[in-house]
């Protein structure tokens, strides 16, 4: 299979200068003192091959060099070490407003952004009608784009990075800032692009899209392509090692340490520790404790989220009028949910247990226990809910 984009040993480099206070004495001292730079490497040493027609998603940190990876693929920053190769014509929306003269309408920045691509000014005015009801700012197309909202601009940008046609196709985690309607339309027009062969290199924190679109996921962390391959094992592997370090979701932990959790395991329907489980399938949560004295009626409670930070579900032994006396010493308890109704995806499993009048929060880990669900039926979603069906 041909490559649609080829890259070997591919690095970006950057000097980086030490800021000075902001002072007179700062400014001269800028000004006639040479500072010293230091290297900052956005990316280092990257080699990779995309197929043609292949979707890859590229997920990491904030700060970690996706950005930069996409900015050298489209050649909008040049390497510092290695190459890299495309074939075929690329559109990309990398950033707000990126391409666009601020002093330019709508109507005109489409042609300006034709006349860059190298498309002739009649292929646009073929296609005007078809960009304008896609981004449907048909009453906006006359406004310089200086005074455009962030989603007016995404809606924009897309309509004409889609409509150029492209071979390749290259979003940073600009779709974000749309609205809910629009984000649908444009994984549509993604679909559409995938169905017709076309190569997409896209840059999210949106887990669940990259995963259901996605044939293959790069993490790049510290400008480190660190793992590759299966979307679900690759995210599964980030959310364990980095969803602290600018991620969506964030780890926490509080309490008064009363009572303090210590091993927890998570278990499969054969009793084995697991990070991925089936859906379906009885999911078993080992939980160890600790107390430093007795505590009567303690509340232990869990909830669950999507990779997206989506709430999901939660409840605790006081809903489900499972009530413990005391606890004292060292112990364990076990939640089982059985079966598991959540489908595909990657999931937060968030523990707490606190007093039976909520006043006082023993311990809480807030996010703290990834997992993975694999489904095995034919049913779509996030999770699972029971249906009938009945005629005549």
């Amino acid at each position: 299979m041909k490559s649609a984009i080829t890259a070997q040993h591919l690095g970006k480099c950057y000097k980086v200068r030490g800021m000075a206070p902001p002072t007179l004495f700062g400014a001269l001292k800028n000004t006639f003192c040479r500072k010293k730079t230091e290297p900052f490497w956005a990316l280092k040493e990257v080699s990779f091959d995309i197929p043609k027609g292949k979707t890859v998603g590229v997920i990491g940190p904030n700060g970690s060099g996706k950005s930069s990876l996409l900015g050298l693929v489209t050649g909008t920053i040049f390497p510092t070490t290695g190459y890299v190769k495309t074939d075929g014509r690329i559109s990309s929306l990398l950033e707000l407003g990126a391409g666009f003269h601020p002093d330019l309408t709508g109507t005109e920045n489409v042609y300006l952004n034709a006349a860059i691509l190298g498309i002739p000014r009649e292929d646009i005015r073929k296609r005007m009608d078809h960009i304008v009801a896609f981004s449907g700012l048909h009453d906006f197309m006359n406004m310089p784009v200086k005074h455009y909202s962030s989603g007016m601009y995404v809606r924009l940008g897309f309509a004409v990075a889609v409509e150029m046609n492209p071979d390749i196709l290259l979003i940073d985690e600009v779709l974000a800032v749309g609205d809910i309607a629009f984000q649908l339309k444009c994984l549509d027009r993604i679909r559409d692009f995938q169905r017709k062969g076309k190569t997409l290199l896209f840059v999210s924190h949106a887990l669940q899209t990259v995963e259901e679109f996605c044939d293959e996921t790069f993490l790049i962390h510290h400008g480190d392509l660190v793992a590759r391959g299966d979307p679900a094992e690759v995210i599964l592997k980030y959310i364990r090692a980095y969803m602290g370090e600018g991620g969506y979701l964030y780890t926490q932990e509080f309490g008064t340490r009363e009572v303090e959790f210590t091993q927890v395991r998570l278990l499969d329907d054969m009793n084995r520790e697991a990070g991925s489980f089936e859906s379906g399938k009885p999911m078993h949560v080992d939980i160890g404790y600790k107390t430093s004295q007795r505590i009567e009626k303690p509340v232990f409670g869990f909830s669950l989220k999507t990779g997206n930070g989506f709430y999901v579900f939660g409840s605790n032994t006081q809903i489900e009028h499972y009530d413990i006396p005391y606890i004292e010493g060292e112990g364990h308890i076990r939640l089982t949910i059985n079966p598991l109704p959540l489908l595909q995806g990657n999931f937060f499993l968030s523990l707490s247990v606190h007093s039976w009048d909520h006043a006082t929060q023993y311990h809480r880990r807030e996010d703290w226990y990834p997992f993975g669900v694999k489904n095995t039926g034919e049913t779509l979603g996030i999770f699972h809910i029971n249906s009938q069906w009945s005629h005549g």
